[in-house]
């Protein structure tokens, strides 16, 4: 085990031998680390969380109660990932398949993932985009995009401060946002 501060690791959690945890992570109730995770520095895993073998959690990351992050599946630095949201590995699960396939999962940097959401394993989470709650996510979502319901749809484009952006003259590419001023290069340049 790798911990830089154990008196971060609360006393009912288990962290297996051969997991990696970053400096000043913060694991808190029940929280399992298999052997092969890793989990970056100044991260915050909440009560009930799983980190499987092969799991890759970036610096800075913040994951809500009751959440698994299966073997497959990467979490760039700074994502949040909403209490109970759910991430798969087998696009064809079985429970006496002795065929097990993992499928890969990239959530990009800064990208939030909304409480009960479940995201179907082989997809991208684009860089600062935002999945609502509830939402069941079958494909890529693109940087910036904001994508709600069952299958998950766009319904707009959020900013990298987290607020919608509102559209001008039928674009969002080069829009400003009204909370914090910052221009949006491009939302994923179509709509």
């Amino acid at each position: 085990m790798s911990v830089a501060s154990p008196d971060l690791v609360h006393p009912t959690a288990i962290v297996e031998d051969g997991a990696e945890i970053g400096a000043g992570t913060r694991v808190w109730h029940h929280v399992h680390i298999r052997t092969g995770a890793i989990v970056g520095e100044n991260c915050v895993l909440g009560k009930g969380v799983f980190v499987d073998s092969g799991a890759v959690i970036g610096a800075g990351c913040k994951i809500q109660n009751n959440v698994s992050v299966y073997s497959g599946v990467t979490l760039e630095d700074s994502v949040f990932v909403g209490p109970s949201a759910v991430f798969t590995n087998d696009l064809h699960p079985r429970a006496d398949s002795t065929e097990w396939e993992t499928v890969m999962t990239t959530v990009r940097r800064g990208a939030s993932i909304g409480a009960n959401a479940t995201i179907v394993c082989g997809i991208i989470i684009g860089v600062w985009s935002l999945v609502a709650a509830g939402a069941v996510v079958t494909r890529d979502v693109l940087d910036h995009e904001l994508v709600a319901g069952v299958p998950a749809r766009r319904f707009g484009w959020v900013c990298q401060c987290g607020h919608t952006l509102e559209r001008t003259q039928g674009a969002y590419s080069g829009t400003a946002c009204a909370a914090c001023g910052r221009s949006i290069a491009s939302a994923g340049g179509r709509e």
